[in-house]
C-alpha cells in the first residue's frame, strides 16, 4: 500500500499523486468523471484539486463545472469524508482578484457547488498584487476560523510576496499558506527552481505542483510526425521543438523501459522525488489513463535514473 504524504504543517495525509479535476465538465462529461473519480479512489486516491474558475473557459461554461462535477460524484458516493478537495479563487469570471469581500463571496459559491460544508485545502488560484497580503492573509484566516477551510495554499505567487504574506501570519498569529502550487514538470523547471523553491523550502510548506506531465507531453504520446486527439494537443507539441524536450523524452524513455513502466509513471516519479514536493497534480480524461498515473506512486527510480533525467531537462 501507497505511503500518504503530510502536505506541509496541516497534518492532512495526502495520496502522493493529486488527481486534476480540470477537464470534469470540459473534455470529460460528468459519466467520465465520475468513472475517472471511481478508479481514482480505488486505486488509494484521496486528494483531488480543481479551482472555481474550471472550465470557463469552454464554450457554453461559466466556471464552476468541475466542481458541480466533484460535488455531485461526493454526493452520490456518499465518501466526503474520505477524500481531500483543493479548490482554488481568484479567477472566476463573476469572482475575479482576492479583495475580502470576493473571497468570502467565492468560498460560500465553491461550497455550494461542491455540496460540502468545508474545503480541505483552499488555494490563492492567482496573486492579486493591488490587494495587501494583510487584507489577503486576515481573510483567508477568517475562513479557517469559521471553519469553511481547513488549509491555505497559494499558486502563481512571487516568492517575494509569498514571505510577505508567511512572515504576517507568523507575526499575528494567523493561519498560514501550508502548500504551494507552483507549474513544475521536466520540461519547465525554471519557474519554482530558485527563490520560489527556497522560500517554500524554509517556510516547510509542501509543493503539489500543476502541469506534472506537461500539458500531456510528459505521456510519451507526442511524438514526430504523430497527431493526438486533445484539446491540449499544441501545446504539449511545441515541446517537440525543443532541444531540451526531445532531451528529456529519450531519458524517460530510457528510465521507462528499464522498470517495464510508462512514460508517464517515470515522469511522476521524477517530480515525487525533487525536495519539497508532496503530490504532482496530473488529470485524466478516461479511466484508462489512471493506471499510469497510479503507478507513479510506487516506482522507485535509483540515484542513477534521477540524475539522468535531471541531466536531461537542464
Amino acid at each position: 500500500m501507497t505511503s500518504l504524504r503530510t502536505l506541509g504543517s496541516s497534518g492532512l495525509e495526502v495520496f502522493p499523486l493529486c488527481l486534476g479535476g480540470n477537464v470534469f465538465g470540459w473534455t470529460a462529461d460528468e459519466k467520465e468523471s465520475f468513472a475517472v473519480l471511481d478508479a481514482y479512489t480505488a486505486g488509494g486516491g484521496n486528494f483531488v484539486d480543481t479551482a472555481d474558475t474550471y472550465s470557463s473557459w469552454a464554450p457554453g461554461n461559466e466556471g464552476g463545472e468541475s466542481e458541480t462535477v466533484i460535488g455531485n460524484w461526493l454526493a452520490s458516493r456518499g465518501n466526503r469524508s474520505g477524500v481531500l478537495i483543493a479548490t482554488k479563487v481568484g479567477g472566476h469570471p463573476r469572482y475575479k482578484g482576492l479583495s475580502p469581500a470576493n473571497i468570502r463571496a467565492a468560498v460560500d459559491a465553491s461550497l455550494r457547488r461542491l455540496r460540502t460544508d468545508h474545503i480541505d485545502l483552499y488555494y490563492t488560484h492567482f496573486d492579486d498584487p493591488e490587494v495587501p497580503v494583510e487584507d489577503i492573509v486576515t481573510t483567508l484566516d477568517e475562513l479557517v476560523r469559521a471553519g469553511k477551510v481547513r488549509a491555505l495554499g497559494a499558486s502563481n505567487i512571487s516568492p517575494e510576496r509569498l514571505r510577505e504574506s508567511l512572515d504576517f501570519a507568523d507575526r499575528e498569529g494567523l493561519a498560514r499558506y501550508v502548500a504551494l502550487q507552483p507549474k513544475y514538470n521536466l520540461v519547465e523547471r525554471d519557474g519554482y527552481e530558485g527563490a520560489l523553491h527556497d522560500a517554500a523550502s524554509r517556510a516547510g510548506l509542501a509543493a503539489v505542483p500543476y502541469y506534472g506531465l506537461a500539458s500531456g507531453f510528459l505521456t510519451g504520446k507526442y511524438r514526430p510526425g504523430t497527431e493526438v486527439d486533445s484539446a491540449r494537443a499544441g501545446s504539449a507539441a511545441a515541446y517537440l521543438e525543443t532541444e531540451r524536450g526531445r532531451r528529456v523524452l529519450a531519458a524517460l524513455d530510457e528510465v521507462a523501459e528499464a522498470h517495464g513502466a510508462e512514460v508517464a509513471s517515470v515522469a511522476l516519479a521524477w517530480l515525487l522525488s525533487r525536495p519539497t514536493v508532496a503530490a504532482p497534480i496530473a488529470s485524466a480524461r478516461t479511466a484508462g489513463q489512471l493506471p499510469a498515473l497510479l503507478a507513479a506512486a510506487a516506482l522507485e527510480l535509483t540515484d542513477e535514473e534521477r540524475a539522468k533525467l535531471t541531466r536531461a531537462s537542464a
